[in-house]
């Protein structure tokens, strides 16, 4: 990732037994600390802001207390979330 001016992540948001993928801290060994811009998962759009994780938007029939209850950190729900248009 060097060099790299945004790097975005696609994932699912949770494991297959429902788990938060998005955690408070990493469990695994880390190549590089703080280098993610934006997180795309099945379930929001997240920003990864100095204030924290903004959530920008949640997928259709999510709301963000949704998004919230499985995800690890508290996220920052943006004051224009919108829903993700498919």
């Amino acid at each position: 990732m060097v060099g790299a001016k945004q790097v975005i992540i696609m994932m699912d948001h949770c494991t297959k037994d429902g788990a938060p993928k998005i955690l408070k801290e990493c469990s695994l060994p880390i190549t590089g600390k703080r280098c993610v811009n934006l997180i795309v998962s099945d379930l929001a759009v997240i920003e990864v802001t100095p204030d924290g994780l903004l959530l920008r938007e949640v997928a259709p029939g999510m709301t963000a207390e949704d998004v919230q209850k499985v995800t690890g950190p508290t996220l920052i729900v943006s004051p224009d979330l919108k829903t993700i248009e498919v």
